[in-house]
C-alpha cells in the first residue's frame, strides 16, 4: 500500500530508515537540509497502514520544515523524524518507552545535524528518553529546565496568522462574530480554539476523538461529524489535525473565504493551491502560520529572552500580511510567494558556502 500524499521531489541530503533494535518499529529520520544551519524538526509517532507510509511522512514533513524555518528567519535547516506503529498495534508503556530510545540512537547517528523535539503522537516526557541516547534533541519538559511544550507558542502564531488572514479578506483583524472553523482538537488545535472563542469568533469545531466534545460545549462551539466540516459556511477554515486534508474534492466543496492552520501539509498536492484559488478562497500557506513552536525551540535553546522570542511568534501576523503583499502583487498565490521567500534565503547560503 503506498502514501495517499504526493511526495516531495528527493532532494534530502539523508534520510535514514531503521528497525528498532527495542522496539522493533520502523524510525525513519529525514534530513532535507542543512544549509541554514543543523535540522530542526519534531518526532511524530503515529499510526500507519504500511511502515513504507511513514518514510513518505517524514520525507513530506521534512522538505517542509526546511520551508517553515527558512521563512521564519531561523539559521535552523529542515528535517523530521517519524516513528510508524503498524495499524491494529497498542504502545504500552515499556514498548513506548523502547521506541523513543530507539529514536534516540537514530538522531545520535546524524551528529548533531538534526535535532529533534516533540511532535504529533509524541510529548516532551517522550523527549526524555530521547536525551538518554542522544544530546541532540530540545523542548524536554519545564521540570527539568527544558522548554516545555511548544504547542502554545505554535496557537499563538497561528492566532496571529488568523487574524492578518481576516484582514485581507474582510478588512478587520477583528474576530467578533467571524465564523472559524477547526478541524482537529489536539494540542494546538484545542488552544487555539479557546484563544479565537475568547476572541469572540463563532467556532464550529471537530476532531476524530468523540471525547473532544467536552471541550466544543465548554466553549460553546458548534460539533460537527468529522468529514463534513468543510461543508459548514465559514470565513476562516482551520485545519489542525493530520495533513492532506485539503484534496480536490473537499476544495470544490469547501465553503470558506480562507484557509489558516496549524496542520503541516494540509494540501493534498501542490496544485491545490491553484485550486483554492480559483475558487477565490485564500490560502495562508501551512508552513508559514504554524511556525510558532519552532520559533520558540529554536530561540530558547539558543537562550534568548523570554519576551523577544514571544515577539518573534507574533510577528507571524507581519510575516503572513508581507506574504499576501507579494503574492497579489506579483499575481501568484500565497504559498509560491513563501517559497519563494524561503528560496532566496536558501540561495543566499549556499553562495556563502561557496565562498567559503
Amino acid at each position: 500500500m503506498t502514501h495517499a500524499l504526493t511526495l516531495p521531489d528527493f532532494a534530502h541530503e539523508r534520510v535514514e530508515v531503521t528497525t528498532g533494535s527495542r522496539s522493533g518499529l520502523a524510525i525513519t529520520v529525514a534530513l532535507h537540509s542543512s544549509a541554514l544551519g543543523p535540522a530542526l524538526g519534531g518526532a511524530r509517532l503515529w499510526t500507519y497502514p504500511h511502515w513504507s507510509d511513514g518514510v513518505a511522512d517524514a520525507l513530506r514533513l521534512s522538505a517542509a520544515m526546511t520551508l517553515k524555518n527558512a521563512v521564519a528567519g531561523l539559521d535552523s535547516g529542515g528535517g523530521k523524524s517519524v516513528i510508524a506503529i503498524p495499524e491494529g498495534t497498542q504502545l504500552d508503556a515499556a514498548r513506548r518507552r523502547a521506541a523513543f530510545l530507539d529514536l534516540g540512537d537514530a538522531v545520535e547517528s546524524f551528529d548533531g545535524s538534526y535535532r529533534t523535539a516533540e511532535d504529533v503522537g509524541s510529548t516532551t516526557d517522550d523527549m526524555l528518553a530521547v536525551r538518554e541516547r542522544t544530546t541532540h534533541v530540545v523542548g524536554l519538559p519545564d521540570r527539568v529546565g527544558g522548554s516545555g511544550e511548544p504547542a502554545g507558542p505554535t496557537s499563538m502564531g497561528v492566532y496571529a496568522a488568523i487574524g492578518a488572514t481576516l484582514e485581507r479578506v474582510h478588512g478587520t483583524a477583528s474576530l467578533e462574530g467571524r465564523r472559524i472553523t477547526i478541524s482537529g482538537l489536539g494540542q494546538v488545535g484545542g488552544r487555539l480554539a479557546m484563544r479565537l472563542g475568547t476572541g469572540g469568533a463563532l467556532l464550529t469545531v471537530t476532531d476524530i476523538n468523540p471525547a473532544k466534545r467536552a471541550l466544543a460545549e465548554q466553549l460553546g462551539a458548534i460539533w460537527v461529524e468529522p468529514g463534513t466540516e468543510h461543508l459548514v459556511p465559514a470565513d476562516v477554515f482551520v485545519p489542525a489535525g493530520i495533513g492532506g486534508v485539503l484534496t480536490e474534492s473537499v476544495i470544490d466543496a469547501l465553503e470558506a473565504r480562507a484557509v489558516c492552520g496549524p496542520a503541516n501539509n494540509p494540501l493534498a498536492t501542490r496544485a491545490d493551491a491553484d485550486r483554492l484559488a480559483a475558487r477565490g478562497i485564500l490560502f495562508t500557506p501551512d508552513f508559514v502560520a504554524n511556525a510558532g513552536g519552532v520559533i520558540y525551540l529554536e530561540l530558547e535553546e539558543r537562550g534568548a529572552d523570554r519576551e523577544e522570542t514571544m515577539r518573534r511568534v507574533n510577528a507571524i501576523g507581519d510575516t503572513v500580511r508581507h506574504l499576501l503583499d507579494h503574492a497579489e502583487e506579483h499575481g501568484i498565490t500565497p504559498l509560491a510567494a513563501a517559497e519563494a521567500y524561503a528560496a532566496g534565503r536558501l540561495d543566499s547560503a549556499a553562495r556563502v558556502s561557496e565562498s567559503v
